[in-house]
C-alpha cells in the first residue's frame, strides 16, 4: 500500500501505515505538546516521515496512555528514529505512551558536534543552511490541545518539522565523518535513554559540582 504524502490519524498508527513505515531504515519523528514540561504538558500530536516523504500525524487524545502500533514502530530496533532535540521528544513519548524509543539519532546533538562555526542549532536555522528551505515557525507556540480542530497552518507546521529531517541527517553524518566526530556522536545518541530517565526523575543537576 502506498500512503499519500500527508495524512492524519486518531489515537494510533493504522495497521497499513505501520506496515509501510516498518520497511524504512530510518524515520523522522517529532511531537507537539502543550508545553515543555512532560509531567505537566500533555502530548497532543506525533509526526512521522519516511525517506519517501510520506508524513503521518497522529492525534493523541487527552488521557490516552497506549498506542500499540506506534509503540511497535518506535521500539523496532531495525528502524532508526531521527529527532531534532530527541531528549524532549523521547521523554514525552515515554511519559505519556510508555514508548521506549530506540535506536535514536538527534540532529541537534549532531549539529552541535559538527557545526561548531555557529551557535544557531535550532531546527529552522539547521534546515535553512542544509536544505536551503525556510521553515514557517509561526504555529510553534499555538494550542495543540484542540487536536480535532487543528488549523491548516498547524498541520503544515507539524509536517514540515519532520519532512526535511532525514535529508539533513545525511548531511550531518557526512560532516561528522569529515571532522572525525561520528563515533563520538553515536556514543552521545546511545546514552540519551539514560539521560531521559534522569530527566523524568528530575535529576537535573546530577553532573554538576
Amino acid at each position: 500500500m502506498t500512503l499519500p504524502d500527508f495524512q492524519v490519524e486518531d489515537h494510533d498508527l493504522s495497521d497499513a501505515a505501520l506496515s509501510q513505515y516498518l520497511k524504512s531504515a530510518a524515520l523522522a519523528v517529532d511531537t507537539e505538546t502543550m508545553g515543555l514540561l512532560p509531567s505537566r504538558d500533555r502530548l497532543c500530536l506525533v509526526q512521522l516521515c519516511n525517506p519517501q516523504g510520506q508524513v503521518t500525524a497522529i492525534r493523541i487524545a487527552r488521557g490516552q496512555t497506549i498506542a500499540p502500533n506506534l509503540k511497535q514502530l518506535l521500539e523496532a530496533t531495525n528502524v532508526l528514529k531521527v529527532f531534532h532535540f530527541a531528549r524532549f521528544d523521547v521523554a514525552t513519548l515515554r511519559y505519556y505512551l510508555n514508548i521506549h524509543v530506540q535506536p535514536i539519532f538527534c540532529t541537534k546533538i549532531a549539529s552541535k558536534l559538527a557545526r561548531t562555526y555557529t551557535n544557531r542549532h535550532g531546527l529552522k536555522d539547521l534546515i535553512q543552511e542544509l536544505e536551503s528551505i525556510e521553515l514557517d515557525k509561526s504555529a510553534q507556540s499555538s494550542d495543540w490541545g484542540n487536536a480535532e480542530n487543528l488549523t491548516a497552518t498547524q498541520l503544515s507546521y507539524a509536517a514540515n518539522d519532520v519532512r526535511y529531517l532525514l535529508s539533513a541527517q545525511q548531511k550531518l553524518i557526512a560532516m561528522l565523518q569529515r571532522e572525525e566526530r561520528w563515533e563520538l556522536a553515536q556514543e552521545c545518541f546511545q546514552v540519551l535513554p539514560t539521560i531521559v530517565s534522569l530527566d523524568l526523575l528530575q535529576f537535573k543537576d546530577l553532573f554538576e559540582h
